[in-house]
């Protein structure tokens, strides 16, 4: 009995350095954190492409098409994307 705890606990610790080392952008992870974004949400906005860049250069979401919304949306990791329209991608990805 004591071994499936021991294995429980050195797979957890395993998986943790896993996903610690997957992180892109430490620095934006932990300050997601900070401000009380789950470990989940703050993973997959520092693993975006462009994490950590500074932004400025990007057009307006209502400027976009919505599949351009989509391919984003579809990028950080928005579920129920597929059924939303335009105006609901946009609220979404403002939202994060």
């Amino acid at each position: 009995m004591a071994s499936f705890f021991i294995t429980s606990w050195v797979n957890k610790e395993i998986m943790s350095k896993k996903s610690a080392d997957s992180i892109k952008n430490r620095d934006q992870y932990d300050a997601l954190r900070e401000q009380g974004y789950s470990k989940s949400k703050s993973a997959r906005i520092a693993n975006t492409p462009d994490a950590g860049k500074k932004g400025g250069k990007a057009s307006p979401y209502e400027s976009r098409t919505k599949s351009e919304l989509y391919q984003k949306a579809k990028e950080v990791g928005i579920s129920g994307r597929s059924k939303m329209n335009k105006d609901e991608l946009i609220h979404a990805l403002r939202e994060g």
